[in-house]
């Protein structure tokens, strides 16, 4: 059994034609257009099941790169959710709490601010 991945697709494509553009190659399990949850409108990919691997393997060879709705398909070998590079969806890389340090509290061995808030203000030195 082999997962493919259908991308790059119209948004206009439907599983009956993904169904008739597989057919050709072999038996097909399940097709299925992923549907965005709030509008309701095709993703623009899909995934094709098909039962038998040399036939998925031919139908990748001959669809992959192959225009359908004005755009050029991308036909591959689905990978599992967890197996995909995790780039971050709006601009630059770093991570969550990438800050540096500070946030030593009571129980770390260090003194929280309410340990300061009956303390006089030291007044600052001039710079010049």
């Amino acid at each position: 059994m082999k997962n493919l991945f259908v991308g790059n697709m119209s948004f206009q494509t439907t599983e009956s034609e993904l169904t008739e553009l597989f057919k050709p190659y072999g038996a097909i399990t399940r097709v299925r257009v992923v549907m965005d949850r709030e509008t309701g409108r095709a993703r623009g990919f899909a995934f094709v099941e098909m039962p038998n691997d040399d036939e998925a393997a031919k139908a990748v060879a001959a669809l992959d790169g192959k225009a359908v709705g004005g755009r050029n398909l991308k036909v591959n070998e689905a990978r599992p959710k967890g197996d995909a590079p995790r780039t971050p969806r709006f601009g630059g890389g770093g991570g969550g709490n990438s800050g540096g340090g500070g946030g030593r509290g009571k129980d770390r061995g260090g003194f929280s601010n309410e340990d300061y808030s009956e303390a006089a203000r030291q007044p600052r030195e001039p710079r010049w």
